[in-house]
Order: C-alpha cells, then structure tokens, then sequence
C-alpha cells in the first residue's frame, strides 16, 4: 500500500509540476504578445521649439482616448521641447530613437516657430517626402501645411491652413473649414479647430462611429 502511495505522489508531482510549467510558459507567451503589440506605434507627432501647445497636444490626448498608439518625438535633442508659450513639454523619444518603419502616420502640429524649425529640420523632411511618396499618411495643422506645399505634396489636393498662408500650399484647392481630409493627407487650419483636427485623425484609423462617439463622450459642440 505504501508503495502505491508512494507512486501516486510521484505521479501526482509530476502531473502538477508540468501544468505549472505550462501556466508559465502560456503567461510568458501572452507577455510577449503584449509587449510586441505596445511596441507598434502607429503615429509620431512631432515637436520643434515653438510649436503650437494646443495643437500639438490635443490630438495626442484624442489618440490616447481612442486607445491609438502615438509617441511625441523631439527633433531639438533634447526630450523637453519648449512651446510658443514657454511651455515646456515632455516628449516620449528623440527624433533619432525613431523606427519609422513602425509608424503608419506622421503630425505636424504648427506654431509660427515650431513650423520653421521643423521644416529646417532635413532628417524630419526626407521622412515627410518618404511618407507621402509611399502613400502613407501626414496631417498638419494651422502653418505646418505649408511644409506639405513646399515640398509639392499638396498638388491636386484640398486642404487648408491658417489664413495667411493659403500661398504657400502649392497646387491645393484651398477648402474653407476647419479640417480637410484628402486621401492620406489631413490638414487643419489652427490653434481652434485642434479638437476637429483629433477627431479627423481619430476617424482615419478608428471610422466615423468611433469619432463621433469620443466627441460625445469629450461633450465636444461643433
């Protein structure tokens, strides 16, 4: 009798070694896959000194509510890039820790500086010209649409800017509102359609339904 105890003891170890074994290697998997999953990125916004705070920050916040994966990405070296209203801001990564072969969209907020400084910014503008060549998607808001029409990205496309600078978007039709899509290319005119702006992008990736949803949810009147 002692025997056979003995044995079913054994068995019983065993049995319940292995299943905690493959408990832990099925978390361990599970972990991977999640890990793998956060490390997609599918939108980088960009910031240069100077850039617009409500602009920029506003369709990072609607992203992150609508459960989209963006990172705010420094072009200055620094990771405290400072707005137009002296309002630092911490971003997520540098511009060189980048893999844009992760992102499915990149942003340009606008501010008067922080759209010149990122468009003196040439690593930044080979990535723009890859994008659209490639078909991928831009968005930018307020002045950063001009970036978009020096570069010739803008012909035969509607779109719109701060008022102003509807010259420098060559080859558009110029729309009147406050957000224009075209195809893969979002435009928004400023600081006060940010909102709009968010949601536009939010829409790109998530539909209408999901848009609308998170305006209500926001109690965003338009």
């Amino acid at each position: 009798v002692l025997c056979v105890l003995t044995l079913y003891e054994e068995i019983y170890e065993w049995i319940w070694l292995n299943y905690c074994k493959s408990i832990r290697s099925m978390l361990k998997m599970y972990e991977n896959i999640w890990k793998g999953s956060k490390v997609m990125s599918e939108v980088y916004v960009f910031f240069a000194t100077g850039f617009e705070e409500i602009e920029g920050l506003t369709c990072v916040d609607l992203m992150r509510r609508a459960d989209i994966d963006v990172t705010t990405v420094s072009v200055t070296g620094d990771r405290t890039v400072v707005g137009s209203h002296k309002i630092p801001v911490q971003m997520d990564k540098l511009f060189d820790e980048v893999d844009f072969g992760q992102a499915q969209m990149l942003v340009l907020p606008g501010g008067g500086p922080g759209t010149k400084n990122l468009e003196a910014f040439e690593p930044l503008m080979k990535q723009i010209d890859a994008f659209v060549n490639e078909g991928k998607a831009v968005a930018a808001i307020c002045a950063a649409p001009s970036i978009l029409g020096h570069r010739g990205h803008l012909n035969g496309k509607s779109a719109i800017c701060f008022p102003g600078f509807e010259e420098q978007l060559t080859g558009a039709t110029i729309v009147e509102q406050g957000t224009v899509r075209d195809g893969q290319i979002i435009t928004g005119r400023g600081m006060g359609a940010s909102v709009d702006f968010g949601l536009a992008i939010v829409e790109f990736f998530k539909e209408k339904e999901a848009a609308d949803a998170l305006a209500k949810k926001i109690c965003y009147v338009n």
